[in-house]
């Protein structure tokens, strides 16, 4: 065998020594902000339409002669909610401070929070 075949068989075996979905750290970084992307666009949607559906909630109230304010407690508690969120998420990522993994600990922590919330919002259209 010659050293250039040689070293081409080394490259060769390498290569398919590697897990097929291994990625780099910038790749699963990329891949957790287009995820925080996209559940942040759900959790927008769902706000849009849970929160317009307490306001017609307290329209209808106000129509018989009471409300509650369906509206003014979602809505505090959207914002409630989006600072816990923030917070438990610089908490989860703090596990790994100062390392490469920190952000993308925290990342993860923002979809799978924004997705239960999102989940949350839709159940409170008590559509059942």
């Amino acid at each position: 065998m010659t050293k250039v075949s040689a070293t081409a068989l080394l490259l060769a075996v390498l290569a398919s020594a590697q897990p097929a979905g291994a990625q780099t750290q910038a790749q699963m970084n990329a891949q957790a902000a287009n995820d925080l992307r996209r559940a942040d666009a759900a959790l927008n949607a769902q706000w849009k339409q849970t929160y317009a559906g307490m306001k017609d909630r307290d329209a209808q109230n106000a129509a018989r002669g009471g409300g509650f304010g369906y509206a003014a407690a979602t809505l505090a508690s959207q914002r409630a909610w989006l600072q816990f969120r923030d917070r438990q998420c610089v908490i989860e990522g703090g596990q790994y401070a100062g390392g490469s993994l920190q952000g993308f600990a925290r990342g993860q922590c923002l979809t799978r929070l924004t997705r239960e919330r999102t989940k949350q919002l839709k159940d409170l259209m008590w559509t059942r």
